[in-house]
């Protein structure tokens, strides 16, 4: 069994690996999972958090090997949802003398998920809780990324135990940044943010203007590798994320039966690497939704290209339309471009363009850019030439 980890003197990492899970909520999780659990002794034994249900036993048995599980007193539960939760009434049985405390609005949603056999006390922003050498602080954070949401700051220690801030969907072998390869987890907070708490930027912003007050030597994320020396990197991240930073970037995304919208997809991305813009070419089929949204977070331009298939839009693009406007990109002075080929009728681009417009894109034509059957040299060279002129002509008015 893995041993529990002392991350500063008396606080202990007694969370699980997922080192196999795939899938979260609809995006790719290709290095795993970890739900981190950090068991406090002092005066009063504090566990904050716990893990997902059927890593239940797992978590007792790192306890047991610090103290026995049934002289824990606190756990706090910084957020209800079931990776973070799903242990809780295992625990309640090992430790049944243990008091339980979870924000305002998570009491009635853990009743709505375990029944009245937990008895959990409500704490709100600027509550506090003396465990004996600790006085923890506690701070709710709603719709980061559930109502429920709160951190837990412990100023003896510098630390924060961030809940789903900051954290990344990452399984290793180390618990910390300074052991880790910073490259790699810097790109799976990055398509975290992305993928969870990207519709909820405002309230991440409002949560970062607090965590940016406090005293931080270590940031305890509920997911992946504790930050310690690479904590100004993280927290410069969340700002530009926060902030919807853009940048010269263009994704160019599409779904092609016989290569016709492919070959247009590919002008257009030939198009913004003419006039020395970043930019990447996304088949649907081979690559997942989660890994375009994650690279295009701050991309200035996004196009989608879908042929007609049946009167509508390829189902694939009906999919990634779906799950990218679900995330409710913040598209004010965001550009778009819908293009497509098409046999009977253009009928499969225009849809992409509408669903564009209406999330509030600045469409950079009035219309689809379409073409009827297959695209030659000659059309794909009239298609490159004007995206590329439209593109410069933006460019140039922003410099």
């Amino acid at each position: 069994m893995l041993q529990p980890e002392q991350i500063v003197p008396n606080i202990y990492w007694v969370g699980a690996l997922d080192w196999n899970e795939r899938l979260f909520h609809g995006y790719t999780t290709e290095r795993g999972i970890t739900y981190n659990a950090y068991l406090i002794m002092d005066e009063k034994i504090t566990l904050i958090d716990t893990v997902k249900a059927k890593f239940s036993q797992d978590l007792i048995d790192r306890i047991a090997t610090i103290v026995d599980p049934a002289k824990i007193d606190v756990v706090i539960s910084n957020h209800v949802e079931m990776d973070h939760s799903g242990a809780l009434p295992a625990i309640a049985k090992a430790c049944p003398n243990a008091t339980h405390y979870c924000s305002t609005k998570a009491v009635a949603e853990m009743a709505a998920h375990y029944g009245d056999s937990i008895t959990f006390n409500a704490v709100k922003t600027g509550d506090t809780l003396n465990i004996g050498s600790r006085t923890l602080t506690f701070v709710e954070t709603p719709m980061v990324h559930w109502p429920d949401n709160m951190v837990t700051y412990s100023p003896e220690d510098k630390i924060l135990f961030s809940n789903d801030a900051f954290g990344q969907h990452f399984a290793g072998s180390s618990r910390f940044d300074v052991d880790s390869d910073v490259s790699e987890i810097m790109k799976q907070a990055r398509k975290y943010y992305a993928n969870i708490v990207q519709p909820y930027a405002a309230q991440a912003k409002g949560a970062l203007d607090v965590v940016e007050t406090l005293d931080l030597e270590m940031i305890a994320p509920s997911h992946g590798i504790i930050w310690t020396e690479h904590i100004p990197d993280i927290l410069q991240a969340y700002k530009r994320w926060t902030a919807n930073t853009r940048v010269p970037k263009a994704a160019i995304i599409y779904d092609s039966m016989w290569e016709s919208t492919a070959k247009m997809g590919r002008a257009i991305c030939e198009a913004f690497i003419e006039q020395e813009i970043e930019a990447r070419y996304f088949d649907i089929k081979d690559t997942h939704e989660s890994d375009i949204v994650a690279w295009a977070l701050d991309a200035d331009y996004i196009c989608v290209g879908s042929p007609t298939l049946n009167m509508k839009l390829m189902p694939n693009v009906a999919m990634f339309l779906t799950y990218f406007l679900g995330l409710s990109p913040r598209n004010q002075g965001r550009h778009a471009l819908a293009f497509g080929s098409y046999g009977w009728a253009p009928i499969g681009p225009k849809q992409v363009h509408e669903q564009l417009a209406q999330t509030g894109f600045d469409m950079l034509f009035e219309e689809a850019l379409v073409h009827n059957w297959v695209p030659n040299k000659d059309a794909l060279n009239e298609l490159q030439t004007k995206v590329s002129e439209k593109v410069r002509s933006i460019q140039e008015q922003k410099e």
